[in-house]
C-alpha cells in the first residue's frame, strides 16, 4: 500500500526530524530546510500535505504558500502552516488549510495530518 507523501519544510533540523518521525507511521515524508529547495521539490512532486514554516531561509514560507496556491498541479495539496509568528500566521490563514502555533504537539500534528489524508 502506498502511503501519502508529506513534504516538511522547516529550517530547524530538530523540528524537521521530530515532524518526520511523528508522521512516518502513516505517511511517507520528505524534508526541505529552506524555501528555495521546497519550491524546486514542489516542481517535481505532488505531496498530499505540506507542513510549512513561515520563517525560512532563501524564500519565505509565505512565498512558498503563494506558489503552492498558484500551481494547478498542487490544487489538492493541503497545507499546514506551523509558525511561532502570530502576525505572519494571521496573514496566511486564508491561504493555508490549517495554521498551528509553535510549539506544536506531536499528537496534534499527527491527528491533523491523518484527518487531512486523502481518502
Amino acid at each position: 500500500m502506498i502511503k501519502p507523501l508529506v513534504l516538511i519544510v522547516e529550517d530547524d533540523p530538530l523540528l524537521r526530524a521530530i515532524y518526520s518521525i511523528t508522521l512516518q507511521p502513516s505517511f511517507d515524508t520528505e524534508t526541505c530546510m529552506d524555501g528555495d529547495t521546497a519550491l524546486v521539490r514542489l516542481g517535481q512532486i505532488v505531496p498530499s500535505i505540506v507542513i510549512l514554516d513561515l520563517n525560512l531561509p532563501t524564500v519565505s514560507g509565505v512565498e512558498v504558500l503563494r506558489q503552492i496556491r498558484l500551481d494547478k498541479r498542487l490544487e489538492q495539496t493541503r497545507v499546514i502552516v506551523a509558525s511561532a509568528d502570530s502576525n505572519q500566521s494571521a496573514l496566511v490563514s486564508e491561504q493555508a488549510d490549517i495554521v498551528i502555533m509553535k510549539p506544536v504537539s506531536t499528537d496534534q500534528l499527527r491527528e491533523l495530518a491523518i484527518r487531512m489524508r486523502p481518502a
